[in-house]
């Protein structure tokens, strides 16, 4: 079927036509011949990039009286970005549709701008629920002559809190009104929302509920905590075309992930709720020029993004709720392409595995992070095919040949391929020659490669997780790094390091360290511990004289207060900033903490050679790709 099958009127169908769009998507052939010249509800369920925009854009352009200026369709989207994007869409809809306005109202931007443009009259609006409530305070708005509401995204608005908001401004609207109603997933306060403002509506679904887009492979990583962000970049290196967003659940750890792919060589920048409008806006158009290779964001920042040709999305952590894993897999996979959706999952996490798999009706694939050998062979011939490909300006480049062939003409065609080749592998098989294996071959996440010790000190001695891991590291000199999945109880912890590890701390138990006048000692666990030991403590004593290393009381550097002390690795300034309580305070191994007086760092710096890292000075690694 054809659009013009469909029944588009003329001036659309041109628009649609020069667009280049000539047949409509499953959603757009089942709800546009039932929505054009008809008065009906809609519920329509339907995937992430499948084409809702038009499906319901295009109909509702033919209901309209161009010669009114009230406004007589009002679209609720969950997002800014989204908001956007359809207002752009119907203006190229309407291309040819003279006398049709379409105003966009959305929160980060001036009221008072989008007020003006409201009371010039706009046949159509598009709001996010938050600002159109506000516009209704401030009685800046008329609903009364709206005929058509479309909820696009439905649930995404309810999972962001909107229900009061929705409930509100339907509430403004006249009882005559259709309402059409799009969402990709159906939970219950999307079919209430349906029950309470619509009657007997038409119900069209591509696919089954929640179920995920077929054109999307599901892959999952099992690896460590601790390498996580390692995998997530060597993901990135096999894959030399990435075009992806990558999702984070916290502002401050996609900002942190961010500024990492930053730091080594990627083309990656953060969306998330603490930048500006104007600073979204400007990581949006560098992410739809694709000047952005990877987009790391969180899951509220990200919703709406309608960006075409997305490879990849990769979830850094699963989602807390499944449902939204749906969400995030949708923005690859769009308009009939396919996809890749990854999930980077630890031990811990990869029950939700199943969880996903049962919501979206589709099975994840378990796959091997690549090795350093895959990953240099696949950048190898990613080169070698650019080359291939590359275009030739012949007259721009001619004039610099003569001198070229004379400076390689001592060079065979053999010789000269394997020199230019290799300026550029040779950074990747230098980076790479000597990487772990970073894959988990069980669920339960040991691969027999780390050893789990008791070590008497917990809580009620001062320590958290950070602190008795930054503790551990000084009094072995290991890197903290080396140091993970610490489980800190009232009077013991548990911790994990690799095998090769073992011996520094088992020979600790040799030296007698002592903390508060009580000797340490290490013990290798069997399994993990599920209750307490009663061992009995002392907290006295003071600096002992014999020869033994003590961190009793005298000069504290437990963690408690006095001058405190941190042994994580290299300088980084607090950015919650400022002199706290006596000292410049200075925060080495983390951002923020608390307690004043100054923070130092007693850990000796070393070169980075983990996967990452700045290695020989800070010079950032290159990618082939560039």
């Amino acid at each position: 079927m054809t659009f013009q099958e469909l029944g588009l009127e003329p001036m659309l169908l041109k628009a649609v036509t020069e667009m280049g769009f000539e047949n409509p998507t499953p959603i757009q052939e089942q709800t546009i011949p039932q929505l054009q010249g008809k008065s009906t509800d809609m519920v329509a369920l339907a995937q992430t990039g499948t084409g809702k925009t038009a499906a319901f854009g295009l109909p509702l352009l033919m209901k309209l009286d161009l010669n009114s200026r009230f406004t007589q369709s009002l679209i609720l989207a969950p997002t800014r970005e989204l908001c956007v994007q359809i207002s752009k869409d119907l203006i190229n809809y309407s291309k040819y549709l003279n006398g049709l306005k379409v105003t966009a109202v959305y929160g980060g931007a001036p009221i008072m701008g989008q007020i003006r443009d409201l009371k010039t009259g706009s046949q159509v609006v598009v709001a996010t629920p938050g600002r159109l409530v506000d516009l209704i305070d401030r009685k800046a708005i008329d609903l009364s002559h709206v005929d058509v509401v479309v909820l696009d995204e439905a649930d995404e608005m309810l999972n962001m809190g909107f229900k009061d908001d929705l409930d509100l401004i339907l509430g403004n609207t006249p009882p005559t009104k259709n309402t059409w109603l799009f969402s990709a997933t159906m939970p219950r306060e999307v079919e209430r929302i349906a029950s309470k403002y619509m009657e007997t509506p038409i119900e069209i679904s591509v696919g089954k509920k929640n179920q995920g887009n077929e054109n999307i492979q599901h892959l999952y990583y099992l690896v460590n905590q601790r390498d996580r962000y390692a995998a997530l970049k060597r993901i990135a290196d096999f894959y030399p075309d990435i075009f992806g967003i990558v999702f984070c659940r916290t502002k401050a750890e996609t900002q942190e992930v961010a500024d990492n792919l930053i730091k080594d060589g990627y083309n990656a920048d953060a969306l998330h709720g603490d930048l500006s409008q104007a600073q979204r806006d400007l990581v949006m158009k560098r992410f739809r020029s694709r000047t952005l290779q990877m987009l790391v964001a969180t899951d509220v920042a990200a919703r709406g993004i309608d960006v075409n040709n997305v490879t990849h999305v990769i979830n850094y952590n699963l989602p807390e709720e499944a449902e939204n894993y749906t969400h995030r897999s949708g923005r690859t996979g769009r308009a009939g392409k396919t996809g890749i959706s990854i999930a980077i999952v630890t031990p811990r996490e990869s029950g939700k595995i199943k969880d996903i798999e049962r919501i979206i009706q589709n099975s994840f694939t378990k796959a091997v992070v690549p090795d350093g050998v895959a990953v240099c062979e696949k950048q190898l011939f990613h080169l070698v095919t650019k080359l291939h490909d590359v275009e030739v300006k012949d007259e721009e480049i001619e004039k610099y040949l003569p001198k070229i062939y004379d400076e390689l003409k001592d060079l065979s065609k053999e010789e000269l391929i394997k020199r230019f080749v290799s300026e550029e592998f040779n950074r990747f098989y230098t980076y790479y020659q000597n990487s772990q294996d970073l894959n988990i071959s069980n669920e339960g996440g040991n691969n027999g490669k780390t050893t789990r010790f008791f070590v008497n000190m917990g809580q009620l001695d001062g320590f958290n997780r950070n602190s008795i891991k930054d503790f551990l590291a000084e009094v072995t000199s290991l890197n903290p790094r080396l140091i993970f999945n610490v489980d800190v109880k009232n009077s013991f912890s548990f911790f994990e390091t690799e095998n090769k590890c073992v011996d520094e701390f088992l020979a600790l138990n040799k030296k007698g360290i002592e903390f508060n006048a009580r000797v340490i000692s290490f013990e290798v666990s069997k399994a993990k511990s599920s209750g307490g030991y009663g061992e009995k403590r002392s907290y006295g004593g003071g600096s002992r004289e014999d020869g033994r290393r003590s961190y009793g009381n005298g000069e504290r550097k437990s963690y408690g207060g006095g001058e405190r002390k941190s042994y994580g690795g290299g300088e980084r300034r607090s950015s919650f900033g400022g002199n706290r309580e006596g000292g410049e305070r200075k925060s080495f191994n983390r951002e923020g903490g608390v307690g004043g007086g100054e923070r130092r760092s007693y850990d000796k710096p070393r070169e980075e050679k983990s996967f990452g890292g700045n290695r020989e000075g800070g010079e950032r690694r290159r990618r082939f790709s560039k």
